[in-house]
């Protein structure tokens, strides 16, 4: 799969890993986010080698991520969106989520999930809304699995 590379204002949209910083990533996640902090580097790293991923670059520096958990046929989950705080405001989450819904197999999907606390109204863009049957749904939730007793994702 070709890489894609979108300049965009000042900044790199792009799918190719190469360019891309774990390092950084990781540290946003294990420190700012709601959903996994304290997650250890080596989890984070593998599962950005296991998923489709694209970054948000800034002179060089990566300033934004998504992924997505998918086999490529049937179905994605969308997992760590985020765009660091001083770069929100300029439509970056959503050209994320455009490169991500515009990719030919994306849309070839049955289905795509994610999970969200604050950012329905970006995805309902996308044709993201709440899940027909929730009853057909389960979960295994295990919250404190990083060693953050505060989690909200109760």
């Amino acid at each position: 799969m070709q890489p894609i590379n979108i300049h965009y204002r000042d900044y790199l949209i792009t799918t190719d890993k190469s360019k891309m910083q774990t390092e950084a990533i990781h540290h946003w996640l294990a420190t700012e986010s709601y959903w996994c902090k304290n997650i250890p580097y080596d989890l984070v790293k593998k599962a950005f080698d296991n998923s489709f991923c694209v970054g948000v670059l800034k002179d060089g520096e990566q300033v934004g991520y998504a992924r997505l958990i998918t086999d490529y046929t049937t179905f994605a989950y969308l997992a760590d969106v985020y765009v660091e705080e001083e770069h929100r405001g300029n439509s970056l989450s959503k050209q994320m989520m455009q490169v991500l819904m515009d990719l030919d197999w994306t849309k070839q999907l049955r289905r795509m999930m994610l999970a969200t606390l604050d950012a329905h109204k970006l995805y309902e863009q996308f044709g993201f809304k709440s899940v027909a049957l929730p009853e057909r749904l389960m979960e295994v939730n295990r919250p404190v699995i990083y060693g953050d007793n505060n989690n909200p994702c109760k």
